[in-house]
């Protein structure tokens, strides 16, 4: 029985964080710019079509639709994400696509490196796990800020699990 209970604190999260990209304009908001945007568009084509410029209309459309459509397409970026969770047994990161696909790399956290890499004007550029023959980026979609903040918190997380040998 004393087995069960080490293998159960031995797979307890040291750490765990889930790490997803930021979006200033939430989703009312982007609705709300949306709407009147279109408003405007379409008092703006209602203009031209009545003064008899009718292809300048196609064009404010067409600057909707490209509009829309590069919200659209930075909202479903939005929605990749990454899970990180060290433990004395493993590290595991779960990177998820925006639609949906699941990726899963496990490493052993003993052997483990965590290389940042860093810009003295800028700060963090980039952020690897890496060991076993394996490498994954983690974090590329962070601000620099949080960067910093999940370079601190995963370093002390895997000094930690190094520590209790």
């Amino acid at each position: 029985m004393t087995e069960i209970n080490a293998d159960t604190l031995n797979d307890r999260p040291i750490f765990s964080a889930e790490l997803v990209p930021h979006r200033s304009l939430g989703a009312r908001g982007w609705k709300i710019f949306m709407l009147l945007t279109g408003f405007l568009t379409i008092a703006h084509v209602a203009v031209f079509l009545i003064s008899g410029a009718w292809p300048v209309a196609i064009f404010f459309g067409l600057d909707f639709a490209l509009l829309y459509g590069a919200f659209y397409l930075n909202y479903r970026a939005a929605l990749a994400r990454e899970e990180v969770q060290v433990s004395r047994m493993e590290l595991t990161v779960r990177k998820f696509r925006p639609s949906g696909e699941a990726r899963e790399i496990r490493f052993n956290p003993f052997h483990a490196r965590f290389d940042v890499n860093r810009h003295t004007d800028i700060g963090i550029t980039s952020m690897a796990l890496s060991g076993g023959g394996r490498r994954t980026d983690v974090g590329s979609f962070l601000n620099l800020d949080d960067r910093e903040s999940f370079a601190k918190a995963m370093t002390s997380a895997l000094a930690t699990v190094k520590r209790r040998i």
